[in-house]
């Protein structure tokens, strides 16, 4: 194969149509080489960037048409059927062209020791025809002149002014500034500072591929971005609408070493600042020491020291072997201002093929040693090792040589490797060099089969890949609703703000909050020195919205607003005030949540709705409590109990008003019970203030008087109230007054629901009260043979739900004392035992429980209240009217005289087995009333002294054990000096001139009286 070569011209010939431009950057010159290239019928300029030759291809094309255009880089190669123009890289300019027109760019970098010497090739030997201009810095001048002699020089001034502006910290930077660092983490965390704080900037590095930093730039020329962080790649001729120059770092790695920036360096790059017309200015980012006066001197009057030597490499190369090779490339250069160039990447890869012996055995001939340097000249885009970059070059040459084109299922794989776009931006960036590399060995026309296909191939696979990053770089530094924001707001636009259903405020189709109810969230990247500005925009959009929301509210249905556990108040779901505690814990206030957008009639409309809506919600889930509160119908001590149970938030424990209770008369419990008020043993309450909604909201108003609406528990109680739970293990991290609040009562370890107790009461009382008529006739189920006691049965472990110790704290908790009793029976009845105790009652007994001992408070509360309020006598529990009789102290003793109700199941011992049974010995626990004497002594005990007493002896059933003794006398035989009882309570009769309630449970209870009299006569 035949490799094009510049035809090497004697000095004395170098300067012929040769005109060079010389002068700082922001000059014109590439516009006015533009422009004489246009001018001839045909012509070729080489340009130092693959990004700024893509930039001049399509402002020539634009001119000249497409078919007239010709790109060519050592990666991208468009190249119509008669093209008049050819643009390319410097390093891929075509050697063999003859135009009329030839120009070179940026001829200073000569001077690079990587790639200075290309364009000292170029700059001597590359001629046009008619004209050839070279392009550069004053600073080439001295060589120039010396190696080109005659050399016809224009100098050209800047056509605006560039000055030095200080250091200003990066985050204070002026619009329209680009950054300049050099490494690529510098780059990164500079343009993440920027989009926190500025909204985002735009990146260039020199790893980027020309395809993402044309779309990075776009960015920034575009306004969608201020800011530009960049290596000092900007500075090689790419034009850009630059205002200021932030040098972030003084320093950069050259291949070689770190060095400092040279002046004529850091003029270059900070020439960019300023566009025709427009002066410039630079400076310095707080990470870098001001500029001393000298250096600001050169950089403002662009005067810096010339260039000491060109870079120079022998371009007239001997392929007739390889060690002809060698030597042609070892030759120094012969002229003065010239330097022998140092050993590139090309030279290196070279000397690592030539290691390899079956690489040197195959490079035999002029055409296998040419080849092997074009194999070479494949630069290492990955820069992994010098080493692996070798292999992949010796694979290359191999195919090559044997098969005469490199395979394509080979390439195909080689391709594979890079055709994702998954990853982050190191990652992607890696795959553009790996492609860029098959990109590069594509466009070389005669190392494929192929060549067309697979240059769309790779040129698909890099473009895809570019896009990708691009996009990762653009998510990762660029706020993109900032940016769209801001670019509006220095266009002095109308910002477009709208409100969408779901509540997001868009200005200019951009999110930038939220309307939660009436207040507005901004997005807090929306935030930044023009978040005032875009607030403002969307200020109009918001009034309106605001106004008509406040409309609606106004007009809603008390369904549309719900009260969450934390204390807000929700309206369509969104929030729309708080709950506020106020002196009356039954009257809490609304408070609204609205920022400055709701104002005046609106605001007041949606304040009275909801102050509305919250008097309407406590009266009524808590109508009976709200009824007792205003004491219609109650007079005397019954609206003093009253103001007690609505102080207790719906339960009153009993002992706490235990004398109050004593002297009710019976009109005034019976307007009690109207209220919904029963009178249990343990304790005063509402049931229907135990169902889950009344109960929730009780415990809510509770804590928001207290100030701890996240108090431990606050939700988990109401939850289990709710679920029909009849006790539940008490948490020592739980307010006792909570469990209250929600009815529960704790007992020992377990907290049980107060009406669950007075079911409890209600099977224990018939228990204590039973007395043997008949000696054949079998205690029921948990009665002892000599009364005044009980023992545990499963009906009430079921009622609780727990068992064993759990159990008996309750009841010791309750004032109960236990006893234990060795007490003869028959071995073959030792399974049906009816006297169980609480250490033997089988869990599954209680699992295997009828459901309705377990039912929800809603329905127990509901039944009970029921049964409080009926006037008919069957509708009237007996345990109720025992409890009444003898309201329960802190003993919980109970009235003996009261007979069990008539739906109580009396269970029989069974038949005893024919014959003398064996017998055995158990011990048995049994439970009596505690020792009254125990219970604490008050004023009230004081006041009435021994008459407290004879009225306490007047409780008992006759022959009951009290304070733990028997009773004496018989069965119509009350204690020694008493007369004997005739079933009722003395102290609570109705006075002889006074008429019984009809209505009251004490008429109730004496009918069920004299029904069962009538039946033992019978």
């Amino acid at each position: 194969m035949s490799r094009p070569q510049t035809l090497q011209l004697p000095p004395s010939a170098r300067s012929r149509t040769v005109t060079a431009v010389l002068g700082p950057t922001n000059t014109g010159k590439t516009h006015l080489a533009i422009e004489r290239m246009l001018a001839q019928p045909s012509g070729l300029i080489g340009l130092p960037l693959r990004l700024l030759a893509r930039e001049v291809y399509g402002r020539i094309a634009e001119r000249a048409g497409t078919d007239a255009v010709a790109l060519i880089t050592g990666e991208e190669k468009i190249i119509p059927k008669q093209p008049r123009f050819w643009v390319s890289t410097v390093e891929a300019m075509p050697l063999d062209l003859n135009t009329e027109f030839v120009a070179i760019d940026e001829v200073q970098l000569a001077g690079n020791l990587d790639r200075g010497h290309v364009f000292t090739d170029r700059i001597l030997n590359l001629r046009g025809r008619s004209e050839t201009l070279l392009l550069g810095s004053a600073t080439a001048r001295p060589l120039l002149e010396k190696l080109i002699p005659g050399l016809n020089v224009v100098t050209r001034p800047r056509m605006s002014i560039l000055s030095y502006a200080g250091s200003k910290k990066v985050s204070r930077l002026p619009a329209r500034s680009a950054i300049v660092a050099f490494s690529s983490d510098e780059v990164y965390s500079i343009a993440e500072l920027l989009r926190r704080q500025r909204g985002g900037a735009a990146v260039v590095l020199g790893s980027l591929s020309p395809r993402t930093r044309n779309a990075q730039v776009d960015l920034f020329q575009n306004g969608d971005v201020d800011h530009l962080v960049a290596t000092d790649a900007i500075g090689m001729g790419l034009n850009l609408d630059v205002h200021h120059i932030a040098f972030a770092g003084n320093r950069k790695y050259d291949g070689y070493q770190y060095r400092q920036l040279t002046p004529s360096e850091m003029g270059q790059i900070a020439g960019r600042a300023g566009r025709h017309t427009k002066d410039g200015t630079f400076g310095v980012s707080g990470r870098v020491d001001p500029l001393d006066d000298d250096l600001i001197e050169q950089i403002e009057s662009h005067h810096f020291d010339s260039l000491k030597v060109l870079q120079w490499r022998n371009s007239a190369l001997d392929f007739s072997s390889t060690n002809a090779l060698r030597r042609s490339l070892d030759l120094p250069p012969r002229e003065d201002g010239l330097a022998r160039a140092p050993t590139g990447d090309d030279i290196k890869a070279l000397e690592h093929l030539l290691r390899d012996s079956a690489i040197s055995d195959m490079a035999k001939g002029a055409n296998a040693v040419e080849l092997l340097w074009d194999v070479c000249q494949v630069p290492d885009y990955r820069k992994i090792a010098p080493a692996n970059h070798g292999d992949l070059l010796a694979t290359v040459y191999n195919h090559l040589m044997r098969d005469n084109a490199i395979q394509d299922d080979w390439f195909a794989r080689q391709l594979a490797f890079a055709d994702r776009v998954d990853g982050d931006i190191d990652t992607l960036a890696n795959r553009i060099a790996h492609i860029r590399t098959w990109t590069y060995v594509a466009n070389r026309p005669d190392w494929m089969a192929d060549p067309a296909h697979w240059q769309d191939v790779t040129r698909s696979i890099e473009d895809k890949l570019s896009d990708a990053l691009h996009e990762k770089l653009t998510q990762r530094f660029v706020d993109r609703r900032t940016s769209v924001l801001m670019r509006r707001l220095r266009e002095n636009a109308m910002l477009e703000a709208e409100i969408t259903s779901s509540g997001d405020v868009l200005v200019e189709g951009q999110h930038i909050g939220n309307l939660l109810g009436f207040r507005f969230a901004p997005d807090a990247a929306a935030e930044g020195p023009d978040g005032k500005t875009v607030r403002a925009a969307a200020q109009k959009a918001l009034t309106t919205e605001i106004e008509s929301r406040a409309e609606k509210l106004g007009k809603s249905e008390n369904s549309d607003f719900v009260l969450t556990s934390d204390g807000a108040i929700r309206w369509r779901g969104e929030p729309v005030a708080k709950l506020s505690p106020t002196d009356d814990v039954l009257a809490p206030a609304a408070l609204l949540l609205a920022d400055e957008h709701l104002t005046g009639p609106a605001r007041d409309t949606v304040q009275n709705r909801l102050d509305l809506w919250v008097k309407a919600q406590v009266d009524t889930l808590l109508k009976p409590l709200m009824d007792l509160k205003s004491g219609e119908g109650l007079e005397g001590l019954a609206r003093g109990i009253a103001f007690r149970i609505v102080e207790g938030l719906g339960i009153l424990e009993r002992q706490e008003a235990s004398d109050e209770i004593r002297q009710l008369d019976q009109d005034m419990r019976a307007s009690l019970r109207k209220h919904g008020v029963r009178f249990g043993a343990y304790t005063i309450f509402v049931p229907a203030l135990l169902k889950p909604a009344p109960s929730q909201l009780l415990a809510q108003l509770w804590a928001l008087k207290h100030g701890e609406l996240d108090m431990n528990g606050m939700e988990e109680l109401p939850q289990l109230s709710a679920s029909g739970r009849t006790s539940i293990p008490v948490d020592p991290e739980i307010q006792p007054a909570l469990y209250k609040v929600v009815g529960f009562r704790v007992c020992g370890p377990r907290a049980v629901r107060v009406d669950i107790l007075e079911r409890l009461a209600d099977l224990i009382r018939p228990l204590i009260a039973w007395k043997p008529l008949d000696s054949e006739v079998a205690p029921p189920e948990g009665a002892i043979e000599t009364g005044g006691g009980f023992t545990v049965t499963v009906a009430m472990t079921s009622l609780l739900g727990c068992a064993g110790e759990d159990f008996s704290a309750v009841l010791k908790s309750l004032g109960y004392r236990l006893e234990t009793k060795e007490v003869q029976r028959p071995v073959a009845q030792k399974a049906d035992a009816t006297e169980a105790t609480p250490d033997t009652a089988e869990p599954a007994a209680v699992a295997d429980a009828p459901a309705a001992e377990a039912e929800a408070p809603a329905e127990s509360a509901e039944t009970e209240a029921a049964a409080t309020e009926t006037v008919e006598a069957s509708d009237t529990p007996a345990s109720e009217q025992a409890a009444e009789e003898a309201p329960a102290t802190d003993n919980a003793e109970t009235s003996a005289e009261a007979p069990a109700p008539e739906t109580e199941e009396a269970q029989t011992a069974e038949p005893t087995p024919a014959g003398e049974p064996e017998m055995e010995t158990v011990t048995i626990e049994i439970w009596r009333p505690g020792r009254h004497d125990r219970r604490p002594r008050g004023r009230q005990d004081q006041r009435r002294g021994g008459d407290n007493r004879k009225q306490q002896g007047a409780k008992s059933a006759p022959g009951e054990r009290r304070h733990g003794k028997p009773g004496k006398g018989g069965p119509n035989k009350g204690r020694a000096g008493q007369k004997p009882l005739d079933g009722g309570n003395r102290r609570d009769k109705a006075p002889k001139d006074k008429p019984i309630d009809p209505n009251s449970p004490f008429a109730a209870l004496m009918a069920l009286k004299e029904n069962m009299g009538d039946k033992d006569k019978k």
